[in-house]
């Protein structure tokens, strides 16, 4: 049998649950250390209501398996560790000395107080405590057995010093091997980090002595934790101290009465009645007789120490697979959030491209400029008094653009490019502005949104980025008139009209109607767009006509589409990802889960 002061690498040393070659304890220890480290990386980016008690979550789980499971995991035969926790002005450090009968714990009337908590241990345990093998997110102070007891902290305005994550870590000769006490903090502190330390001490126990008076034993935060421990299956027993004479019948009854509707009937409870301490500052040896024998005689029975301890290791890779689930859920939240946040980019881009889709096949940018450009180019002042006139003057003008002239043609395309490339600035900048408010109204990616703001191209860059775009459809489109123009046939008709000009009547039709116009479509515009359409079939003949039109038009379409989802994505990209994701947890939970079921004794003999 391995005995208490067997340290950790020693000769006999358990390894697992059931001896140095337990099954699977190491398949075991090796996924809980994976999920350890994934809840290290827990990244929950978005401001959901959930998202800051999940954080919570996720770091307490990563501490109790740090600080408690993988330890006890690894060595069930270590000493048995009692945390001694519970309200404000409980009485938890006198409780403590008071049980090995000297001062080792300073007490303070003084509110709050803080200091380091308090780990005792038998001389021949100190090799389990000697490292950080429990605990292991506490910083060790090792103080010498007989040294006085160290002075409380206190804080006038609340704030934790440095020292609140250290652990002061003494011998102490009159414990028995087998067992530690831990003075822990108070589970009700008016300072935070009081209290998240109170409960971590309380996640990395065996068991607990939990410490309330008789006035306040019915205080809602202590009953939060009794209720996890509950929860855990833990071993619990409770003082009741300061109990007023006559009061103790009722006092006690009323607290059991608690304790069983808290799932915790079997609790001991040792009442403890008002009375003066020693000249030690010391309870009297008889009140606190009753939990030093239940102390002692559970540290001096080996089967019993391991049988609190797999209850215990149980229980607490229970309620830890149950948080992470529920950090799993969260992730999912998060998860979901940032697809409807990324949604919400890449809907408002989408819809800019339908408005520019739309602008550019419905006439409206037959207007102003373009238009004004194009009349000249045709000469279109009396356009509508023969069509065939205007044909030919067009063809006149066309001929006129190869022999040295192509300033008017010209015109008209940069005319299309600077009206084209505004209404792209302008639709994407418009999408821009959509998707910042709809990130606004979420209110749950505030550094997104203004890493987003700081890092999109501004208006100059959107501008050159447009222009070269259009810049480069209307180069694609010359190349399809060249491409179309190669047949001998239509060769010399191109030549006397030259590919510019006729690239500029293709976009002209581009831009009045997909595929073209019929003759009742003449509206705004019409009658100049019904010109370049008849020079068109002149030339190509109406059917390659309309399949040129078409095919501009997509690749219109898919340049367009091509900016503004690369700006949707670009915004996008300053969502961050929730890590890890819930269902790559929940699959290193079950990972966890599975190789502890193959584990002897964690589970079944830990609840039997």
């Amino acid at each position: 049998m391995v005995t208490p002061g067997t340290p950790p690498g020693a000769p006999g040393r358990s390894n697992g649950i059931c001896g140095p070659a337990a099954p699977g304890v190491l398949a075991a220890t090796t996924a809980l250390e994976g999920l350890e480290a994934r809840l290290g990386l827990v990244d929950l980016p978005y401001a959901l209501p959930g998202a800051a008690e999940a954080a919570a979550r996720a770091a307490r789980v990563a501490d109790q398996l740090g600080d408690y499971i993988l330890p006890r995991l690894a060595s069930i035969d270590a000493p048995l560790l009692a945390v001694v926790g519970g309200s404000t002005g409980a009485g938890k450090s006198t409780l403590v000395s008071s049980l090995i009968r000297r001062r080792v714990a300073a007490a303070s009337a003084i509110r709050p107080t803080t200091r380091r908590p308090l780990l005792l241990h038998a001389p021949a345990d100190e090799p389990w405590f000697a490292s950080d093998r429990v605990l292991g997110s506490l910083a060790r102070v090792r103080v010498p057995e007989d040294a006085p007891p160290s002075a409380p902290i206190t804080t006038a305005d609340g704030e934790a010093p440095a020292s609140w994550r250290e652990l002061e870590v003494r011998s102490c000769r009159e414990l028995p091997p087998g067992l530690a006490l831990l003075d822990a903090p108070d589970v009700d502190s008016v300072v935070d980090e009081n209290r998240e330390l109170a409960a971590t001490l309380l996640a990395s126990a065996d068991l607990w002595v939990f410490v309330t008076t008789a006035a306040r034993y019915a205080d809602a935060v202590p009953w939060q934790h009794l209720r996890a421990a509950a929860e855990r299956d833990i071993v619990v027993a409770v003082v009741l101290d300061r109990v007023p004479a006559g009061a103790a019948a009722d006092v006690e009854a009323d607290l059991r009465r608690r304790l069983a509707s808290a799932g915790l009937a079997t609790s001991p409870v040792i009442a403890i009645p008002e009375t003066p301490l020693d000249a030690e500052g010391l309870l009297p040896v008889p009140l606190i007789a009753p939990l030093r024998d239940w102390l002692t005689t559970l540290a001096a029975d080996a089967e019993a120490r391991r049988g609190v301890a797999r209850r215990t290791l149980a229980g607490a890779l229970g309620s830890a697979l149950a948080q992470i689930e529920l950090l799993a859920d969260e992730l999912d939240a998060q998860a979901r959030e940032r697809h409807e946040l990324a949604e919400a980019a890449f809907a408002a881009h989408a819809e800019a491209a339908q408005r520019i889709n739309a602008a550019c096949a419905d006439g409206s940018m037959l207007r102003g400029e373009v238009l004004a450009r194009w009349q000249e180019y045709i000469g279109a002042s009396g356009m509508l008094r023969g069509l065939e006139t205007q044909v030919g003057r067009v063809r006149d003008r066309l001929s006129a653009a190869l022999r040295g002239r192509p300033g008017p043609a010209q015109r008209v395309e940069d005319a299309i490019e600077s009206s084209l490339a505004t209404l792209i600035v302008a639709e994407a900048q418009r999408a821009s502005i959509v998707t910042e408010r709809a990130w606004q109204r979420a209110g749950t990616a505030a550094p997104a949104l203004e890493a987003a703001r700081a890092a999109l191209p501004g208006q100059e860059a959107l501008t050159e980025r447009a222009t070269a775009l259009v810049h480069e459809w209307q180069e694609g489109l010359l190349g399809l008139v060249r491409a179309e123009g190669a047949d001998k046939r239509l060769t010399a008709r191109l030549i006397s009209l030259g590919v510019n000009g006729v690239g500029v009547a293709l976009m002209i039709v581009v831009f009045a109607h997909t595929g073209g116009l019929t003759g009742g479509e003449v509206g705004i515009a019409g009658g100049t767009a019904l010109i370049a359409q008849r020079l068109l079939e002149a030339v190509f003949g109406d059917q390659a006509m309309r399949a040129m039109a078409e095919r501009a038009r997509i690749d219109l379409d898919a340049r367009v589409h091509a900016l503004v989802n690369e700006r949707a994505s670009f915004l996008a990209s300053a969502l961050r990802q929730p890590s890890p994701m819930g269902p790559e947890l929940r699959q290193a939970a079950r990972a966890a889960a599975s190789a502890l079921e193959a584990t002897s004794g964690v589970t079944e003999e830990g609840r039997s």
